[in-house]
């Protein structure tokens, strides 16, 4: 939809923006998009009576404990927060809050709704507040570009997809000059918090503010908030990521119908392939929901990847291929039998983290290759005379926009209004958490877990650097093993299931991933 523009609509323009401010008209909505702005959402009990926070012990870190505590001496071993019920709401400052939020990283569904929980915090519990939000993502801090967000110009972004309420940005905040651009941004606006709304490598840059904040002396304190449809971003106080159940029921759908496909002609063989950069919590959960014949989990083969982007990290890659001879021979025996153009894809320049652009790399077309090279072998043998067709699809930006589940919608406005709580606390250098997620919403709990807790030491570009730990898919852990003890079924009977769009009302609006449920111990 092409935004169109807000005549007055009482938003306030941050100096640095120069172009008029656009945003969604509700009345351009389709039925769907109009219900969905309207629909009320629950909030955890907790939040909607006075509450206090009590702190938890001193928390330590994922990995390198003593290193981490070196870069972060102002805001490492900080205890977990959880609020509890109160008599009265006495403990919290009585003031007017003036609080930034941004968008960072690449797109989940429910990001508007962590805002609008945000906003309708300070509304309920300190009005008169004020919520910027920095446009553009990280940029947005360091250029002062923002927008001053009220009620009118929120409303139609409510349970809506997408990041372009105020949109974002993949730019990090990490040399001295950009510390210092966020410190005058900070101090221009009077800031009493930031809302940091992103992945792992957002919120490890949120925790740096954190860090960075409170080592100059300033008042602005610094949320997390769990965003990724990668779901590698949880721990046990970070039970999901928003955005990873919209996008896996989106992607679900579509696999569901090619499986009718393939039912219905006998004609093709079907490849697909999902986003998740480095782990494969997408792939394992549409598995579970739509019982493909195979699938591959990424973290049985990640050996390969891992030596190549350590090489790349220190060597030029010459043609004359002297520098497979720093490939173990294990890889170097894979790397060589991978089709020559899916060699080449993994030679590509790398992401801004210094990985392998793997959404990049056709696997599913690579696939394709490799089974019609030995089919051929076969019938040259005499083994095989059948028929192969493939059929090749990736599945991506199409579920990063949704709009979000019931699921993803609650929670996300839980998270953000439990954001304002926590920075109405006092609390800086936590990311907010939201737990009991299988129980009913009102029994939910909420907190906020310290962020230097998550963290350990990275190889990035081939030097270590502090990094919230990504969370893989466990080869133990009870949602892989519940797919391992199907797949061989899945490989010779036809299980598919078709789960069908997403369902706003009736009995499966409510249904969580399946990941979730078994983390969770909720089903076997």
């Amino acid at each position: 939809m092409t935004p169109s523009l807000v005549a007055n609509g009482g938003v306030a323009a941050g100096e640095a923006v120069a172009a008029p401010v656009t945003g969604r008209v509700a009345a351009v909505y389709s039925e769907v998009q109009s219900s969905r702005i309207d629909h009320k959402l629950p909030l955890p009990s907790v939040l909607t009576k006075p509450f206090k926070v009590v702190d938890g012990p001193a928390s330590s870190a994922a990995g390198n404990p003593d290193e981490i505590a070196k870069l972060f001496p102002n805001v490492f071993g900080q205890p977990s927060a959880l609020l509890v019920p109160s008599d009265s709401d006495s403990a919290l400052p009585q003031q007017k809050l003036k609080i930034g939020v941004v968008l960072s990283g690449g797109q989940a569904p429910g990001g508007h709704n962590v805002i609008s929980g945000i906003f309708d915090y300070l509304q309920d519990r300190a009005k008169g507040s004020t919520l910027y939000g920095f446009r553009g993502g990280p940029a947005g801090i360091m250029k002062n570009k923002y927008i001053e967000l009220n009620s009118e110009y929120i409303y139609p972004y409510r349970n809506q997809g997408g990041f372009d309420m105020i949109c974002s940005g993949r730019d990090k905040i990490e040399t001295p000059e950009q510390f210092k651009q966020a410190e005058e941004t900070a101090v221009k606006l009077d800031l009493d918090g930031l809302v940091v709304i992103g992945g792992d490598d957002s919120n490890t840059n949120a925790c740096l503010l954190a860090e960075n904040f409170r080592g100059k002396n300033l008042k602005t304190r610094v949320i997390g908030c769990p965003k990724t449809i990668d779901g590698d971003l949880k721990c046990k106080e970070v039970p999901t990521s928003f955005g990873f159940d919209t996008a896996c029921k989106i992607y679900a759908e579509m696999i569901g119908n090619v499986m009718i496909d393939a039912r219905s002609t006998g004609k093709y063989y079907h490849f697909v392939r999902l986003m998740g950069r480095a782990a494969s919590h997408i792939t394992l959960e549409c598995a579970l929901q739509t019982h493909p014949n195979i699938t591959i989990i990424g973290e049985e083969v990640q050996n390969l990847i891992a030596e190549l982007n350590e090489i790349l990290a220190h060597d030029v890659v010459d043609e004359g291929g002297l520098w497979k001879n720093k490939l173990t021979s294990q890889s170097l025996q894979l790397f060589d039998f991978l089709p020559e153009a899916i060699q080449e894809q993994l030679m590509l320049e790398r992401d801004p983290h210094g990985n392998v652009q793997v959404a990049k790399i056709e696997t599913e077309k690579m696939l394709i290759q490799m089974v019609e090279t030995d089919l051929e072998k076969r019938r040259q043998e005499g083994s095989y005379n059948g028929q192969f067709k493939g059929q090749s699809h990736f599945f991506g930006y199409e579920g990063r926009c949704g709009l979000p589940t019931n699921f993803d919608s609650t929670y996300c406005y839980a998270l953000g209004y439990a954001a304002g709580a926590l920075l109405h606390s006092g609390k800086t250098g936590v990311i907010s958490s939201v737990g009991n997620l299988a129980a009913p919403v009102e029994e939910w709990t909420v907190g906020g877990t310290a962020l230097t807790s998550l963290m350990d030491v990275e190889r990035r570009h081939g030097k270590f650097k502090p990094v919230i730990k990504k969370a893989m898919v466990e080869l133990e852990g009870a949602p892989f093993k519940k797919f391992a003890s199907l797949r061989k079924d899945w490989a010779i009977n036809n299980r598919y299931i078709s789960p069908g769009p997403i369902q706003f009302h009736g009995p499966a609006s409510n249904a969580l991933s399946h990941t979730l449920l078994l983390e969770l111990g909720v089903q076997a």
